[in-house]
């Protein structure tokens, strides 16, 4: 009898303990999807998380959290629950730093700076290159080439490089912006050092493992393509778009998109459906077509106004456009949203309801599914649903107020990051995150 009770209080103590064990997961929240780097996990503005809202119930979002930072261009990313950005201070001293907030609390996990001047640099209020993080690595590349490899947990610092010293970086006029991209064990940054235009390092310790080209870097981040069989570096420098072999900088092709005025390439390429097309705001669209046989483009066509207020099919100013199908949506040089034509560039329609017309009016396009999330200067969040037959809003919401450091009409030009069921979003003094999962 007494063994017999003690079997049974075995039992019962590993039914308990299976409970404790089952009610613990299912506390816990599920994970959810990263946002590692610019404009999301593979570099083309998709977000693929479930169990997000249809519309909004209310003109404002409520805030979850928020925190104080500085100013600043970087959009925030985010990975393994955390939130990382970028700022800068000028008192006492010129310093650029890097934050990593908890990513549902908003509490500051680390925060690491260094001194940093700005010297003949334009609007200067801020780093401009996202934070990117992968395999517990979080990469930041600052507006002098100030370029760190942090541990992304601790924000200990793995290796770092002043970039601007070691290759002769011909600055350019809105100092350096692009994101770096990881491709396998490298991490690749495009800066305008002197035949270094791109550099790759490895990832892990820093080391150099290519440099090339000799021209000057625009403020375009890079991408990878598939091609022939082939892993393909694309970049848009300030005179050509490129397709480089990635493991070793060799290059593959090239095609001049030269500037008539000063460079001003922002926009990252943007591939699919076989083409190649990017714009900017002085010059224009410019679309590829990208063989799938050979490492080889042809140009289809590359159109351009009298100048960026006459504009002709799309001048993008900071925001990259989406290629859906055979036709692409992007904002213009004043804030007009533009379907044009993908096969001749001509423009089907044009709205001015997403964000005020003005100039550099800047809305950033995130597609989710059927529908397109929007971004807007004013610090709204739009979804929408895009189509040859127009711009059709669902939905409207207030996420964070524009701030006036960097223009006087105040805006809010930083890529929002869509992680766990949240958006993160900054201006130029707070990082605010909203939930957007549906309530069961």
């Amino acid at each position: 009898m007494i063994g017999f009770n003690w079997s049974r209080k075995i039992i019962m103590n590993k039914t308990l303990v299976l409970a404790a064990i089952v009610v613990s997961v299912m506390a816990v929240p599920v994970l959810g999807a990263d946002w590692p780097q610019w404009r999301g996990p593979n570099r083309d503005g998709v977000w693929s998380e479930d169990g997000i809202v249809e519309r909004f119930n209310q003109p404002e979002l409520t805030i979850r959290w928020s925190a104080k930072i500085g100013s600043g261009y970087s959009g925030p990313t985010a990975a393994d629950r955390r939130i990382y950005v970028t700022d800068r201070t000028t008192e006492p001293t010129q310093l650029e730093r890097v934050h990593c907030f908890d990513a549902m609390t908003g509490e500051k996990l680390w925060s690491r700076e260094y001194e940093c001047d700005y010297e003949k640099v334009a609007k200067r209020d801020g780093p401009r290159a996202a934070v990117t993080v992968d395999n517990g690595r979080a990469y930041s590349l600052g507006t002098m080439g100030d370029m760190h490899c942090f541990d992304a947990v601790t924000g200990r610092i793995l290796w770092k490089k002043d970039l601007k010293s070691e290759y002769k970086i011909n600055l350019p006029f809105w100092g350096i912006a692009a994101a770096p991209l990881i491709e396998d064990d490298l991490v690749i940054v495009h800066v305008g050092g002197k035949g270094a235009c791109l550099i790759a390092f490895d990832k892990a310790t820093g080391q150099p493992r290519w440099q090339a080209l000799e021209d000057k870097a625009s403020y375009s981040a890079p991408i990878i393509i598939e091609q022939a069989g082939k892993r393909v570096l694309v970049c848009l420098t300030g005179k050509r778009i490129v397709g480089l072999n990635p493991r070793t900088g060799r290059l593959y092709w090239q095609h001049p998109f030269e500037p008539v005025k000063m460079v001003h390439h922002i926009s990252s390429p943007v591939f699919g459906n076989s083409c190649l097309f990017v714009s900017s705001f002085f010059d224009g669209s410019l679309l590829l077509k990208v063989d799938p046989e050979k490492l080889a483009v042809e140009e289809l066509w590359h159109r351009r106004g009298s100048n960026e207020r006459n504009t002709d099919a799309l001048h993008c100013c900071i925001s990259t456009p989406v290629l859906d199908g055979n036709h692409i949506y992007g904002i213009d040089a004043y804030g007009q949203l533009r379907c044009l034509d993908l096969h001749t560039g001509e423009r089907i329609w044009e709205s001015l309801d997403a964000v005020p017309s003005d100039r550099w009016a800047t809305i950033h396009l995130v597609r989710h599914k059927d529908r397109m999330w929007m971004f807007n200067e004013r610090g709204e969040l739009i979804i929408s649903e895009l189509s040859p037959k127009g711009f059709s809003e669902i939905s409207r919401a207030k996420l964070i107020e524009p701030t006036k450091g960097q223009l006087e009409r105040g805006v809010c030009w930083a890529h929002p990051a869509f992680a766990y069921k949240h958006v993160y979003a900054r201006n130029d003094n707070e990082i605010v995150c909203a939930d957007l999962s549906v309530r069961e």
